[in-house]
């Protein structure tokens, strides 16, 4: 974990800070990044919650049953997995383990991501299975996962790819004009 986080990336380069600084920093926007997780987190699993005690609910079938307990288990993991970084840095306060501890969070917050991007698939997926059919909550499962892959792998990946290139193009400038 710590390995990928002692070689300073681009933008860290640009900042005059220490390391222990920079470890700070990324440690609070991780707690932020973590923080806008936890909100949406917090608002699927009320409403999973709630479900269960309307009277339509008896109505469902086995196998909505059995997907709503599957949403329930997954909005339950996806909490435990985004608070996992704060028991790890409340178990290993002052003891020097900064850097290990911004690594878990990362990594703690890419697995709440692919957790919470499952939960919000499934409990749309679920709404159409119970309100529409089988046919409508598959496509709009499949719909928002696509979505999901686009918005949050494909742009970025775009994004990254694109400034790499002006990174790259600059300093073979710079080299050709020295």
């Amino acid at each position: 974990m710590a390995g990928a986080m002692d070689t300073p990336k681009q933008g860290d380069r640009d900042r005059d800070e220490t390391p222990a600084e920079r470890y700070d920093r990324n440690w609070n926007e991780v707690l932020q990044e973590l923080r806008v997780l936890q909100t949406g987190t917090q608002i699927l699993t009320g409403f999973l919650l709630a479900l269960a005690f309307q009277p339509a609910f008896a109505q469902l079938d086995e196998g909505q049953k059995l997907f709503y307990l599957v949403l329930v288990v997954l909005s339950a993991l996806s909490s435990i997995i985004a608070l996992s970084p704060v028991a790890v840095h409340r178990t290993l306060f002052r003891q020097g383990a900064k850097r290990t501890v911004v690594g878990f969070g990362h990594i703690a917050l890419i697995t709440a991501l692919v957790t919470v991007s499952l939960l919000v698939v499934g409990v749309v997926a679920f709404v159409f299975l119970v309100v529409v059919d089988t046919t409508a909550s598959i496509v709009s499962g499949a719909v928002l996962g696509l979505l999901i892959l686009v918005v949050w792998l494909v742009i970025p990946a775009i994004i990254r790819a694109s400034r790499q290139e002006s990174r790259e193009g600059g300093q073979g400038r710079k080299k050709e004009g020295s």
